[in-house]
């Protein structure tokens, strides 16, 4: 039992470390590209933003989703 919840800390641990060490990545890429684009959300509009930045920061939100339900449906190891 405390076998299996290490196991989900840890990969959680994992997957936020990633998650935050590829978003700081992702910012300090996106710092000096040229087209930067306006997302329309109904209500308003965000600041311009590069295309790139909004593509990985997606992808990083994925990454921290699917992890963090990976952690939490991860099965208890029965002996």
């Amino acid at each position: 039992m405390v076998g299996a919840m290490l196991l989900r800390l840890r990969l959680l641990m994992f997957t936020l470390g990633g998650g935050a060490a590829l978003l700081v990545v992702l910012c300090l890429g996106a710092q000096n590209l040229g087209d930067r684009y306006r997302l329309n959300l109904g209500v308003g509009s965000t600041a311009p933003l590069p295309a790139g930045f909004v593509v990985g920061v997606s992808a990083v939100l994925g990454l921290l989703g699917g992890g963090s339900l990976t952690a939490l449906l991860l099965p208890n190891s029965r002996r």
